[in-house]
């Protein structure tokens, strides 16, 4: 039933960026009697977890009809913003609180749970018709994405000697986004830090039609958007020469993501809950159903689930915050 609203969910996404897609949904595990519920729930921030999220949300809808979950791409930056200003009750996030965001929140009495919900692989790919990237390694991603490359590294032929002498294309996530932060920081060697001179966008959905219709192109984005769109894409296999086990190049897939062989690109995924959002019932229903549900939801779109202990841990993680805890920063 979920693949088949996969598709619905993708275009959502891409028509949604900046904006908020607002949904009549239903929330509630049958614990907090769910189809007494009412009122609603705002939700922003990463477009690599909005499919998720947005999954738990559909599915919802059949728990309680009378609550209405808002659910805004706007990167994990922008999410940010908006959670530490008191804004919206949930974000979605690609990356964890930084150390201003977590600042602001305070100054604004907003204490917050982190809460894992899935694995990610931040795919490297290339357009079907490259026949010369079979692989790359991590100090090659650092020369084309290193803020020095930026107006010098423009040729294929610079990166190995071997590949063409031909414009190199680049696609990638925005600075607001989350996964332009874990990309700086694995590849790099400092978040935030990259060249500036490449198509950039927090909606993958962007970066996926870029990749696929220019055969010059190289980008990055999370794994569920290359898994989605395989068909007119080539994922590239990583090789971390600071790896002692030695792995060689790496595809990433369902294993070897939640394995930690896929390195350094592997992540957690995470949404966070301000301790004023906790007050409302609905939002405390919904989060618990998201738990629930979060391990079969994020297959169903394209990541990788937890073991089942650590959602159970997440689970009793958010009833103690929510039940008392709720008034300190929790991570």
């Amino acid at each position: 039933m979920l693949k088949s609203r996969l598709t619905y969910f993708r275009l959502s996404a891409a028509l949604m960026l900046g904006a908020s897609l607002a949904m009549t949904s239903c929330g509630g595990n049958s614990q907090e009697g769910g189809s007494d519920l009412s009122g609603s729930i705002q939700i922003d921030g990463s477009s690599t977890v909005y499919p998720i999220t947005e999954a738990v949300a559909e599915e919802y809808r059949a728990e309680a009809p009378e609550v209405k979950v808002t659910v805004g791409v706007s990167g994990t930056g922008g999410g940010m913003k908006k959670f530490t200003r008191g804004e919206i009750d949930i974000v979605n996030a690609s990356r964890s609180m930084n150390a201003s965001e977590e600042q602001t929140a305070g100054e604004n009495g907003i204490s917050f749970v982190q809460l894992s919900v899935a694995y990610d692989g931040l795919t490297v790919v290339v357009h079907p018709e490259n026949d010369w990237v079979k692989d790359i390694t991590v100090a090659e991603l650092k020369k084309i994405w290193e803020p020095e490359a930026q107006g010098t590294i423009m040729r294929w032929n610079q990166i190995r000697p071997e590949w063409p002498d031909q414009e190199i294309h680049l696609y990638g996530a925005g600075v607001e986004s989350g996964t332009y932060d874990y990309f700086t920081e694995a590849i790099v060697g400092k978040s935030h830090s990259s060249r500036g001179d490449y198509t950039a966008s927090e909606d993958d959905n962007v970066l996926v039609q870029g990749v696929s219709t220019d055969p010059l192109a190289l980008g990055f984005f999370g794994y569920a958007y290359y898994e989605e769109n395989k068909s007119k894409l080539k994922a590239v296999p990583v090789n971390d020469e600071n790896d002692s086990n030695g792995a060689g190049a790496i595809l990433p897939s369902l294993e070897t993501v939640k394995n930690g062989s896929y390195a350094p690109l592997s992540r957690p995924l995470f949404i966070y809950v301000s301790s004023k959002a906790v007050a409302k019932p609905e939002v405390v229903d919904f989060v618990n159903f998201y738990l629930d549900n979060a391990g079969d939801l994020s297959e169903e779109v394209g990541y990788i689930r937890l073991p089942d202990n650590l959602y159970k841990e997440q689970k009793q993680k958010f009833q103690q915050f929510a039940t008392g805890g709720a008034t300190a920063n929790k991570q």
